[in-house]
């Protein structure tokens, strides 16, 4: 299941995967992301769909802004 919100999407990455969602690592994870020519950013386009991509830009952009 793609996660829809935020909260699925935070419980899939924290509980499930053991990911802390820094600030340092969204923004990492942003500047790889933000490059749609790179490799791993088509890849995960293409596995989970551009909407879930945008939602996950939002996500990441939250975290670092300190929004979330």
């Amino acid at each position: 299941m793609i996660p829809q919100t935020f909260e699925q999407w935070k419980t899939c990455l924290v509980n499930d995967c053991k990911i802390s969602l820094t600030k340092e690592f969204a923004t990492r994870r942003l500047a790889v992301y933000h490059d749609l020519d790179k490799p791993e950013t088509k890849k995960f386009i293409r596995l989970y769909g551009f909407q879930h991509y945008q939602n996950i830009i939002g996500w990441f952009t939250k975290i670092v802004e300190g929004s979330i």
